[in-house]
C-alpha cells in the first residue's frame, strides 16, 4: 500500500498551493494508495476528511506538522489542535498519552552553513539534535530538501537505530509523491497508521 506521509494543502497550509480535491485527483492519477493530511498546526476534522475521500478510493490520514522548540515533528494518532509553539519534550509527553507516533520532519534542512569557509554539522552534532530525543522515528527522505540533507538523516538514523520514514512534503501538486512509504498491509484508518509505522511494516520508494 503506497502512501505519501507528508502533505500539505492550500489554505490551512498559507505556504502551499495545493488544492484538497485536486490532490485526490492526483493521488489517483500516479497511483497512490492514500496520503496524510499533515497541515501545520491544523489539524482537519473527521468528517471533512471522510467527505474529501468520498467514492475516490483513496484513503486520507489526518496527521498534523507541529512546531517545537527543537524542530518540526509529524505527528499522527494525536486528536489535539495544538496552536502555538511547545517543547518536543511537551509534544512526546501528549503522544504518550494518546498512543500516537512521531517522526522528526526534515531534521536536517539547513544544516550547512556558508559563509566565510564552509562549516558541516559532523555526523556526531547530528546524531545530539535534541528533537531526536523525544520521537519515534526520523525523516530519512523529504521532497523538500536537498540529497546531501537527506542523506544526514539517513546517516544519523543508521546510527541511532531510529526507524526511518520518508513523504513527498508536497506544497506543490507535482510534488506528490516524490517520497513514498509502502506499507505491508491495508492501512485502513489511523489506528492502522500507527500501528503498522510503529512495527516497522514497510519498506520507502522515491520518485513518482
Amino acid at each position: 500500500m503506497r502512501v505519501d506521509l507528508h502533505v500539505h494543502t492550500w489554505p490551512r497550509s498559507q505556504c502551499s498551493t495545493i488544492d484538497p480535491v485536486r490532490l485526490v485527483e492526483e493521488a489517483k492519477q500516479i497511483g497512490l494508495d492514500g496520503f496524510c493530511l499533515t497541515e501545520h498546526q491544523v489539524l482537519w476534522k473527521p468528517g471533512e476528511v471522510e467527505d474529501l475521500a468520498q467514492g475516490s478510493g483513496i484513503k486520507i490520514f489526518r496527521g498534523n506538522e507541529i512546531t517545537t522548540a527543537q524542530g518540526d515533528v509529524l505527528v499522527f494518532g494525536l486528536d489535539e489542535d495544538i496552536k502555538g509553539v511547545i517543547t518536543a519534550q511537551e509534544l512526546h509527553d501528549r503522544l504518550e498519552a494518546s498512543g500516537g507516533f512521531s517522526i522528526a520532519a526534515h531534521p536536517f534542512r539547513g544544516f550547512k552553513v556558508f559563509g566565510i569557509g564552509q562549516l558541516e554539522m559532523s555526523l556526531e552534532q547530528a546524531c545530539k539534535k535534541k528533537v531526536l530525543t523525544h520521537v519515534d522515528a526520523i525523516e530519512i527522505g523529504n521532497g523538500k530538501v536537498s540529497e546531501q540533507e537527506n542523506e544526514m538523516a539517513r546517516r544519523v538514523s543508521r546510527r541511532l537505530g531510529m526507524t526511518g520514514t520518508v513523504g513527498s512534503d508536497a506544497h506543490r501538486i507535482q510534488d506528490l509523491g516524490t517520497w513514498v512509504t509502502v506499507f505491508e498491509r491495508d492501512v485502513q484508518d489511523e489506528g492502522d497508521l500507527v500501528r503498522e509505522l510503529r512495527a516497522g511494516r514497510f519498506t520507502t520508494a522515491f520518485g513518482r
